[in-house]
């Protein structure tokens, strides 16, 4: 009854099969292990964050900028020292603290080996204007504050719309510096640990990629769609199955309608001359 799984066509159709399930499943699993890769990340982020704000409270200092540099996932939040001179300022606009709109108020440190280091020194409540913004600290200064990776316009929170009025910047990023100052820009900035000039201090973000983003229920939904994949297979394998195995009892039981054929045609009747005329010799 089931000899046509053993035809060429139910052949292909087992070995897609036995193919295809593990495949979908293997998919599925690597999927959701991505999504509990990055729930995790999420985890050790909060706690990194965590304690990287009680060493900021416990006032014990940071380690040297270079030190640190280049920015990852492990000294993202780190407290960062650098020393220098306070130059160009400039206003980050559209930033909300506290669920409240306000703007960061962003200063280029200047080393000493000449590069220079964007410093968030505090944070302001409303609309970016320059009137509002307090100048910095004239001299040299030795500035301590959690270590950040250059922003990418459009993500987490960050604007991507352009044409600012001049002194004020979309990202915090080396990119969007390179055009406004002259010096070389550090690939990372940091933020004070204490507001300056009783603005409020801005509190460090977790690393890039962290987070419970699009990306990581993203994950979870191709998860889903893989594991329905497989049972789709099945459920297509089963379906043809039944069907073949119908067919061969009716074919078995004799229950199929016979092909009709065609009715033979009546011989044309002769004439009664062909019939009575009698053969030429040759």
């Amino acid at each position: 009854m089931y000899r046509f799984l053993l035809t060429p066509r139910w052949w292909g159709i087992n070995i897609f099969v036995v193919l295809a399930i593990p495949f979908c499943i293997f998919m599925g699993s690597w999927q959701l292990g991505r999504f509990e890769d990055r729930v995790q990340d999420h985890e050790s982020a909060k706690e990194q964050v965590k304690e990287q704000a009680e060493e900021a409270d416990s006032g014990t200092g940071g380690r040297p900028l270079d030190s640190l540099l280049p920015v990852d996932k492990e000294t993202s939040g780190e407290q960062a020292t650098a020393t220098g001179r306070y130059g160009t300022q400039l206003l980050v606009p559209d930033r909300k603290l506290d669920e409240k709109q306000g703007f960061y108020v962003l200063t280029l440190l200047r080393t000493d080996g000449g590069k220079s280091l964007p410093v968030v020194r505090g944070w302001l409540p409303g609309d970016a204007s320059t009137a509002k913004a307090p100048a910095a600290p004239k001299g040299e200064v030795t500035v301590t504050g959690a270590l950040q990776a250059s922003e990418s316009p459009g993500s987490n929170g960050v604007s991507a719309a352009g044409g600012l009025p001049e002194g004020q910047l979309g990202a915090i990023s080396s990119a969007s510096l390179v055009n406004l100052v002259r010096d070389d820009v550090y690939d990372a900035w940091i933020t004070l640990d204490k507001g300056d000039s009783g603005m409020k201090a801005v509190p460090a973000t977790a690393p890039n990629n962290t987070g419970l983003d699009l990306k990581a229920f993203q994950n979870l939904g191709y998860t889903g769609e893989w594991f329905v994949f497989a049972g789709f297979v099945v459920f297509m394998w089963f379906r043809l199955f039944r069907r073949e195995a119908e067919f061969a009892r009716d074919a078995r039981l004799g229950l199929l309608a016979e092909p009709q054929t065609a009715e033979p045609q009546a011989a044309e009747p002769q004439t009664a001359e062909a019939q009575t005329a009698e053969p030429q010799a040759p």
